[in-house]
């Protein structure tokens, strides 16, 4: 398997997004900032590159870094929005085999969640198990480590933005009022007092209701201008119509 370069530095022809406003040159943004930090820039660029490309990722092992080639018709097997396959990715440099889900070493027949649920590991010097004081797990869709050293327990994943309890891992993306703390194993496990959380969820409430106010307001002055707009698309339409009944006169 041909192992791909570790770092691509930027060209000036390359362009990249600048916060919805636009596109920002590479020549540009070199011209702005001073050398080290343009190289950092290049850096990171290039790494959420590699995160974004289904069909690369980076060896696991310390001090490698190499780019590795992911085959995207064997890890993304069932099409459509599937979560991907794990599947066995050798590293040409240092000649470590790891998995393409979870990075850890390749572990068939044994599925990811398997290995984790199966108890603590430490792979690469990084310990990975999913008891209540752990420091470190993986995010449950995307499996990136992710560290906390302090906080509530609602957790979101910077790569992939999945919302989850870091105690069970329990998806959170649709529990706008956190009531998953409220009963089960993690009752009372937020790191929130109750009066914090009551908050929460009255400043929630009270979005919705806003919404649901003007929307009751505002019903009226809809049901008014129904008519116009109406008319309005009639008199276009009639407009056009007659204006095809012309050209085909003529």
């Amino acid at each position: 398997m041909a192992g791909l370069p570790k770092y691509r530095p930027l060209t000036g022809n390359e362009i990249v997004p600048r916060n919805g406003e636009g596109l920002e040159g590479i020549c540009e943004i070199e011209h702005l900032v001073d050398r080290q930090t343009f190289q950092r820039f290049q850096r990171l660029h290039f790494q959420r590159e590699v995160d974004l490309d289904p069909n690369r990722t980076f060896c696991p092992e310390i001090g490698c870094e190499t780019v590795c080639h992911v085959c995207s018709s064997q890890s993304h097997a069932g099409g459509g929005a599937a979560a991907p396959t794990s599947i066995p990715v050798q590293c040409p440099t240092c000649g470590l085999q790891f998995c393409s889900v979870c990075k850890t070493k390749w572990h068939a027949p044994k599925s990811c969640d398997e290995v984790v649920a199966s108890g603590p590991i430490e792979e690469f010097g990084i310990p990975f198990h999913n008891s209540d004081d752990a420091k470190i797990k993986r995010c449950p869709v995307c499996h990136v480590p992710i560290e906390r050293n302090d906080g509530c327990a609602q957790m979101m994943c910077k790569r992939c933005k999945h919302v989850f309890c870091w105690y069970c891992l329990q998806s959170l993306d649709d529990d706008f009022l956190l009531r998953h703390y409220d009963k089960g194993p993690c009752k009372n496990k937020l790191g929130h007092s109750r009066a914090s959380v009551i908050w929460h969820r009255t400043q929630v409430v009270g979005i919705f209701a806003g919404f649901g106010v003007l929307l009751l307001v505002a019903s009226p002055f809809l049901l008014l201008a129904a008519p116009c707009i109406l008319c309005c698309k009639c008199k276009i339409c009639r407009c056009c119509d007659e204006e095809e009944g012309d050209g085909f006169s003529n």
